[in-house]
């Protein structure tokens, strides 16, 4: 029996690679928003929505097309269902095309993060 060896690395596996790089990947096979969709949409909220409306509304989740946005009162939900349009071309400008097709606004429970 001859000693254990490990296999013959193949060239693309010979330099580390960036796990950002995998993220990508691994986002794509799953269907999801890759990592930089969810930075351009997450981080940059604020200024994609205006200080005034970002105070009271935040994206809670991106998945399949849809951006659920959370607000701490009905009137918030209401006046941002108004902004939808909107907000689509703003995602679109911002994130590319078909990101977000579709936003569901939820009123966010008090004290929920």
């Amino acid at each position: 029996m001859s000693p254990w060896r490990p296999l013959p690395r193949r060239r693309s596996e010979e330099l580390p690679r960036p796990v950002s790089d995998s993220l990508e990947t691994v986002a794509r096979r799953l269907g999801v928003a890759t990592p930089a969709a969810l930075s351009a949409v997450f981080s940059r909220w604020e200024e994609l929505m205006g200080p005034a409306v970002a105070a009271h509304a935040r994206p809670v989740s991106l998945s399949a097309g849809t951006l659920v946005i959370g607000v701490e009162q009905p009137a918030w939900a209401t006046q941002l269902r108004f902004l939808v349009p909107e907000v689509l071309a703003r995602l679109e400008a911002t994130a590319g095309p078909g990101l977000v097709e579709r936003i569901e606004i939820r009123v966010l429970r008090p004290g929920a993060r």
